[in-house]
C-alpha cells in the first residue's frame, strides 16, 4: 500500500477524492482529515492506492492540478512519529 497526501480545498469530501485519484489507479482508501470538533475538513487527506505505480502516476499526475478550486499539492505521506521511532 502506498499513502498520498494532498493539500486539498476545505470543500473536498471523500468520493470527490477517491473519483479524481481512481483515474490513476486502484484506490483501497481515502480519508479526508477533520477537525475533530467541527467536524470540517483540515485541508488534506490521504489517499491508498494498491500500488507504487499507481501512486507514482497520481503523483505526477495531480500534483499542482486544479481540484474543486485550489491548485492541491499532492506528495508521498511520510510516517509520523510514533511508539517504535527510536528502536534499533
Amino acid at each position: 500500500m502506498v499513502h498520498i497526501t494532498a493539500g486539498l480545498s476545505y470543500d473536498t469530501n471523500e468520493p470527490v477524492l477517491k473519483n479524481e485519484f481512481g483515474k490513476y489507479g486502484e484506490v483501497l482508501h481515502v480519508r479526508v482529515i477533520c477537525d475533530h470538533r467541527s467536524g470540517k475538513s483540515k485541508g488534506y487527506g490521504f489517499v491508498v492506492f494498491d500500488s507504487e505505480e499507481a501512486a507514482a502516476t497520481a503523483l505526477a499526475s495531480m500534483d499542482n492540478q486544479l481540484l474543486e478550486g485550489r491548485h492541491i499539492r499532492v506528495e508521498y505521506a511520510q510516517p509520523k512519529g510514533g511508539l517504535h521511532q527510536n528502536e534499533n
